[in-house]
């Protein structure tokens, strides 16, 4: 995949868990403070993540899913590596 495929699919993989009515995603939105995405949701994220791109997150790699942005490079580096 490339990063244009990954973000599609990052994208689509966060939409069903935000919480505000027809969001604006984009690389610099905050998962938990812009898209209002709450702990049990931003977990979830995570774990279908490592299904979705089979690939394994670590808890100190977590923080860098503040921002779809970030989360998308983490991917990314992730998916480049395996």
């Amino acid at each position: 995949m490339n990063r244009d495929q990954i973000r599609t699919a990052f994208f689509d993989l966060i939409k069903p868990y935000v919480r505000i009515p027809d969001p604006v995603i984009s690389e610099s939105s905050l998962l938990v403070d812009d898209l209002k995405v709450n702990s049990t949701r931003f977990v979830d994220i995570i774990l279908e993540t490592e299904d979705r791109f089979s690939i394994s997150i670590g808890d100190e790699d977590m923080d860098r899913f503040d921002r779809v942005g970030d989360a998308i490079d983490y991917i990314c580096t992730k998916t480049v590596a395996a």
